[in-house]
């Protein structure tokens, strides 16, 4: 079994899983409301890829997000997770905000990649360490805000991208949304190279200033340096 293939679930799975909360009386509020949005901009795409957690993090398992839902954006793959806000019953103290207060999104050029799925499974794996991180050591990520390790293999299955690190800004798309479990807001994560976070973490310049330069919201793993 590979690295992420614990994450591989289909849609159809977390539908049963979430048919069988229904009939609990388990309230799914907060997961319909991300539902909803995205939807609203996909309104096409009811039933998308989708990677659920085989053992939820509340059972002891390793990942936070219960799901990360990708939908088809045409030239890219839009990702989305279930699991930073409150997506069940009301837990938190804070009534104004759910969980954490926001889900993580990412947008992936669509290319000629050698193993497509295995480089979809890898941002999964991505997006859940970040997540991790958030519930581990208590880090926020919010917009207009990068992560930069020093690292300069590509974040690619083959390393080779360009690729090392991410910026983030608000979702173009994706709206701030008020659930039954308090209000959240979609943040994106967009790749950076080695070069750009550098520069960002040098103040050479700003990450509202570098997305400017890099013009796209979308990650292209073989697109040159900006700087």
């Amino acid at each position: 079994m590979g690295l992420f293939d614990k994450l591989k679930k289909n849609r159809q799975e977390e539908q049963r899983e979430q048919k069988e909360l229904k009939e609990q009386e388990v309230s799914i509020h907060g997961w319909d409301s991300i539902n909803r949005e995205c939807e609203r901009i996909y309104p096409d795409q009811k039933n998308p890829k989708h990677y659920g957690t085989l053992i939820k993090w509340s059972l002891g398992g390793k990942d936070p997000l219960d799901g990360i839902s990708i939908y088809d954006g045409g030239d890219y793959w839009h990702f989305v997770t279930y699991g930073m806000s409150e997506l069940y019953e009301k837990e938190s103290e804070n009534q104004e905000i759910s969980g954490f207060g926001m889900e993580f999104t990412f947008k992936l050029k669509k290319d000629d990649y050698e193993d497509e799925e295995a480089e979809l499974t890898c941002i999964c794996g991505i997006l859940q360490t970040l997540a991790r991180i958030t519930f581990t050591q208590g880090e926020l990520f919010g917009p207009y805000e990068y992560v930069y390790t020093g690292q300069t293999q590509g974040i690619d299955v083959n390393m080779r991208s360009n690729i090392t690190g991410f910026i983030t800004i608000p979702d173009k798309e994706l709206q701030p949304i008020d659930t039954p479990n308090g209000r959240l807001v979609f943040v994106a994560f967009i790749g950076a190279t080695d070069a750009e976070l550098s520069a960002v973490h040098g103040k050479e310049l700003t990450v509202k200033e570098l997305y400017d330069r890099l013009g796209s919201d979308v990650t292209d793993y073989h697109r040159a340096s900006v700087m």
